[in-house]
């Protein structure tokens, strides 16, 4: 796949998960995807996730549960070389247990494979504004 194929299959993931489709998302995603969250997040006991379903259980599922609202902001899309993709962006959520709200940088880089399957994952973040908040 060329890098603006790539970039394409990555702001649709995006937009999908903006309006909360989560069959499109997950679709998007090679059964054997490779996701890991940033080392000191909260979700990072999971790492690695293994296959779509384990990312939903372990990373989208809580992110609903524990938050009274979670979007995210300013998403930039960036082509890289080897089938990669960097995505800059900003988390905003607000804690359901603590009621505290927060507004992260975050950076995102994906690996897809030839066919324009998600392979692999791994999230940036910044955990202290996360921990502040009780996420």
């Amino acid at each position: 796949m060329t890098t603006e194929q790539n970039i394409q299959v990555i702001n649709s993931l995006y937009n999908a998960f903006s309006t909360g489709d989560m069959p499109v998302v997950l679709g998007l995603m090679h059964p054997k995807i490779e996701w890991n969250e940033a080392e000191s997040n909260s979700l990072a006991d999971g790492n690695p996730y293994i296959g779509p379903d384990a990312v939903l259980q372990g990373v989208f599922a809580p992110l609903g549960a524990n938050h009274e609202y979670f979007g995210l902001q300013d998403v930039k899309i960036h082509g890289m070389n080897d089938n990669m993709i960097l995505a800059t962006l900003r988390y905003d959520g607000k804690v359901k247990a603590t009621g505290k709200a927060y507004n992260a940088q975050a950076a995102h880089l994906w690996t897809l494979d030839d066919e324009g399957k998600i392979t692999a994952f791994q999230q940036f973040v910044d955990t202290k504004k996360l921990a502040e908040a009780g996420n």
